[in-house]
């Protein structure tokens, strides 16, 4: 390790404080250093570029005939994961996890293999007398033993060059001489060891002494009394500690680069967890905007499809797949006024034909006056075919429908709808077979229709009156021609297709465009794309929560990393990438996200069963695995783009000004 010309200045306001200068310095390994000198001198600024913690402003460090300005901040971390080993006057333990796992972090960076980095993280707490304590988290320790801790963490990866800043400056003087006597057998196996300390007593016990004042050296001598054999040992520590030469620790068998990885994740994802353990009801708070949005988003597309499907089932009720040929020139056609009677039975009977037909009803409406008893009211009066009820999806309550008998015979039987029921027969339970005065053509009442209580059956509440077209034909408005007919289409063939098709074979039979078509298909796709496109549109309006849910998430991450500051410094001492850093804090507030999106989810199925039993039969919240799933995608999107940057942030930190914070 050697240093030349090394300067150090940090900015103050607009100004700079030079607070090492041109620091010309080698240390040699498997030296004992003390660097000493008092608060402010200089020596923990120096210490930490000697650990690569830091950079100097101007000068050049070569350690392993490398310079540090060549170096890139992974470079950088695997030097000091690689190599060195840091013991801190405050211990800088991780709270959450007990002993065995603080010594063990710097092996997850380094790629050692499970099994060993646990044998290894425990051999060296026993061999320093802390066997009985390796489950024990660091609130549990005493100082001296968080200290012993520290140690050990410093040797996990081999701990070439061992920086320690202060060791025995938070411990009683029994601690103090343990960490000494530490030390100082570390030494004596080969690492070089790098003391920072005020105390000349301490001084004492390093082969070498630098001194420093005001930036300076100002003396850099080795301690003539020096001696390992002078050390006092304790029992325990006369076996060597589990430490290896210069980095074999990570030589016995370090994982592939894809293992070191899953490692480094699955140490994050656990840190994750254990944050968020620790802060339930902030973690709760974020999650609230997450929550709202995903549950909305779900509920208002559950919603959607539920109108949707009713909607649709309404149509159905009129028939499906159904293609309504009417009398007449289109609207606007000049042609319009001069002929309108075009449109006869046997055109649809020529449909009827067609393959991909599979019934047609003839049609023709006027109205009349009926009368019954002493009852008299205007009433719509209907021609249809036998095959009426087939083709709209209508039903009966009582009676039976036309057949091609009732049809070709001209019969004079009615059915009659629920309006008409309650109007001429409302004291009357069952009215087969009652007769119904239309005009002067007397019809007798064979069926009653269920009443149809769709939003797209007939709005008038007038009478409704449907008997044999036939018989309309000759016995009310005389004349051969139909107003319409309504053709059924097999399911299996387009119902734009046979309309094409029937258009075809109409104006071939006429000659002429003279009728105009309507497509009950189209009528569905108009009515999906606009319940689409409502459920779209608040879907949208929606989505604004999971935004403000996000920046929620990152408020509070970026909360996150200011009070694990400390952490970061940690970790980035013992070697974790920026990379490392970045994961762990994406992936908690992934987590965050996710979980809220999952509370979101189950929301929207309580708000859900909440609808659909306050609801009507006819109603219900149909719920899609496509907006569960997007939702699930949707709210880890926002895990990783709100929780970029502060996981950025938190990257960038520099270990030193991480460190200082508490």
């Amino acid at each position: 390790m050697q240093l030349s010309g090394i300067i150090r200045e940090f900015p103050a306001g607009e100004q700079t404080i030079r607070i090492l200068h041109g620091i010309d310095l080698t240390i040699y390994q498997g030296e004992m250093v003390a660097i000493i000198g008092q608060s402010g001198s200089g020596k923990s600024t120096l210490m930490n570029i000697l650990g690569c913690l830091d950079k100097a402003t101007a000068g050049e460090y070569l350690i392993f005939g490398k310079s540090v300005k060549q170096l890139d901040a992974d470079e950088l971390a695997k030097l000091r994961r690689e190599h060195f080993g840091f013991i801190f006057q405050r211990y800088h333990l991780l709270g959450d996890i007990d002993a065995q796992d603080n010594v063990a972090v710097p092996a997850i960076y380094a790629g050692m293999d499970n099994k060993l980095r646990a044998q290894r993280a425990e051999q060296l707490l026993t061999d320093l007398g802390l066997g009985d304590k390796v489950h024990n988290r660091p609130s549990q320790l005493s100082g001296g033993q968080q200290q012993r801790v520290s140690v050990a963490r410093a040797l996990m990866n081999g701990g070439d060059v061992i920086l320690a800043d202060e060791p025995t400056g938070a411990l009683d003087s029994k601690s103090g001489k343990d960490v000494l006597q530490i030390l100082n057998n570390l030494n004596k196996q080969g690492h070089t060891v790098i003391m920072v300390t005020h105390d000349p007593s301490i001084a004492e016990q390093a082969e070498r002494v630098i001194e420093l004042k005001d930036g300076r050296i100002i003396a850099d001598y080795r301690n003539e009394h020096f001696n390992h054999s002078d050390q006092t040992q304790d029992p325990a520590d006369e076996e060597a500690i589990a430490t290896d030469s210069p980095s074999k620790a990570l030589r016995h068998k370090q994982k592939s680069r894809l293992g070191s990885l899953i490692d480094r994740l699955s140490e994050a994802f656990r840190m994750s967890i254990l944050a968020m353990r620790a802060h339930k009801m902030r973690t709760l708070l974020t999650m609230l905007g997450i929550i709202i949005g995903i549950a909305s988003v779900v509920s208002v597309v559950g919603i959607g499809q539920g109108s949707q499907q009713q909607i649709l089932s309404n149509i159905s009720s009129l028939g499906t797949n159904t293609i309504t040929v009417i009398d007449g020139y289109p609207y606007g056609d000049p042609r319009r006024q001069y002929n309108d009677d075009n449109l006869t039975p046997d055109d649809a009977k020529a449909v009827a034909d067609q393959p991909y037909v599979v019934s047609v009803s003839p049609q023709l409406d006027t109205s009349a006056s009926v009368r019954y008893r002493n009852i008299q009211e205007s009433a719509s009066i209907s021609g249809v075919g036998s095959d009426y009820l087939e083709v709209t999806g209508e039903k009966l309550a009582q009676g039976q429908s036309f057949d091609e008998q009732s049809i070709s015979l001209r019969v004079q039987d009615i059915i009659i709808d629920d309006n008409a029921k309650s109007t001429f027969f409302s004291d009357i339970a069952n009215p087969i077979g009652e007769v119904l005065l239309i005009g002067n053509v007397p019809g007798r009442v064979i069926g009653v229709l269920q009443p149809n209580d769709n939003a797209f059956g007939s709005s008038s509440d007038s009478p409704t009156i449907y008997m044999p077209y036939t018989t309309m034909m000759s016995r009310i408005v005389g004349g051969e021609t139909i107003d319409r007919f309504v053709v059924l289409i097999d399911n299996q063939i387009s119902t734009s297709a046979a309309e094409s098709a029937i258009s075809e074979l109409i104006e071939g039979r006429h000659g002429a465009d003279d009728f105009r078509t309507r497509n009950s298909d189209s009528i569905r796709q108009t009515i999906e794309s606009t319940t689409n496109t409502m459920t779209l549109l608040i879907s949208s309006i929606a989505i604004i929560s999971l935004v403000v849910g996000g920046i929620g998430v990152m408020n509070i991450m970026l909360v996150s990393v200011t009070e694990r500051t400390n952490e970061i410094g940690v970790r980035m001492a013992v070697g974790a990438r920026q990379s490392d850093i970045m994961q762990q804090f994406l992936i908690e507030a992934v987590l965050v996200c996710i979980l809220g999106g999952g509370l979101g989810i189950l929301l929207a199925f309580l708000i859900g069963e909440g609808i659909n039993s306050l609801g009507s039969d006819s109603f219900s919240v149909i719920y899609s695995p496509t907006s569960i799933i997007a939702a699930f995608i949707c709210s880890t999107l926002i895990g990783v783009i709100f929780g970029f940057l502060p996981a950025r942030n938190a990257a960038k930190l520099n270990p030193v000004e991480a460190l200082s914070r508490d």
